[in-house]
């Protein structure tokens, strides 16, 4: 298999590789491979969005739950004063 270099990359860019294979548990040769063939339209299935969702998933208790059910209740209700 062929290697290919890069030169010039900023270290912001660096930062977003590296933090994304950290939270991702994959190589950075991994996640520069699959950003390039999805910026090409390769690859047999579409990108698992999940991950850079991973910080906000699961992170409220279900009395933090229960609470903003409870905040946002009058939302499923139809006001019919509103329509007339």
């Amino acid at each position: 298999m062929k290697s290919i270099s890069i030169h010039g990359i900023d270290s912001k860019l660096e930062q977003v590789i590296k933090e994304r294979a950290k939270k991702e548990g994959r190589s950075v040769n991994k996640i520069v491979k699959d950003l390039i063939a999805q910026g090409l339209g390769l690859g047999d299935k579409p990108p698992d969005n999940r991950a850079m969702f991973v910080d906000l998933s699961g992170v409220w208790t279900e009395a933090q739950e229960r609470e903003f059910l409870d905040s946002i209740a009058d939302l499923e209700t139809t006001d019919e004063e509103d329509w007339t």
